[in-house]
């Protein structure tokens, strides 16, 4: 009984990994990014489901929102400014919400508080700047 000669022809294992676009001009400038435990789960996942890098990744979503006339640094600054002002009535109604407290206290025990007037103003004022806050944030999308 003799035996076959058996073909030494072996596939290669199937990749998984997409094969890369010739590049016209080489990349010679490295930058390193420093990111907490949430952007790098969020940024590698977002890269993943994109089928990158997370290098290529952030190369192209870097590049994307330099191109994109409305994300100007004045609207990053204007956001930066909403989010400030933002936070400063967060903290006007916490100061607001305590004096009310103690004025619901003094009606409560049966009492007329002197500075009634004083509160039902400051909180209108609160109101109103959370309000125009709200309409900014609005005009902005």
């Amino acid at each position: 009984m003799e035996e076959q000669p058996r073909s030494e022809a072996r596939t290669a294992p199937a990749s998984t990994a997409r094969k890369r676009s010739p590049q016209r001009a080489k990349r010679a400038r490295i930058c390193n990014v420093r990111l907490n435990d949430d952007e790098w789960s969020r940024l590698t996942t977002a890269a993943r489901t994109s089928r990158k890098t997370l290098p290529a990744y952030l190369v192209r979503a870097g590049l994307a929102a330099a191109d994109d006339a409305e994300n100007t640094g004045a609207v990053i600054a204007g956001h930066r400014d909403l989010i400030v002002e933002l936070f400063a009535a967060r903290r006007h109604l916490g100061q607001v919400g305590n004096n009310l407290n103690q004025v619901a206290r003094v009606l409560n025990s049966g009492g007329q508080p002197a500075e009634l007037d004083a509160v039902v103003s400051a909180v209108q004022r609160a109101v109103a700047r959370v309000q125009a806050l709200t309409d900014r944030l609005l005009a902005q999308d």
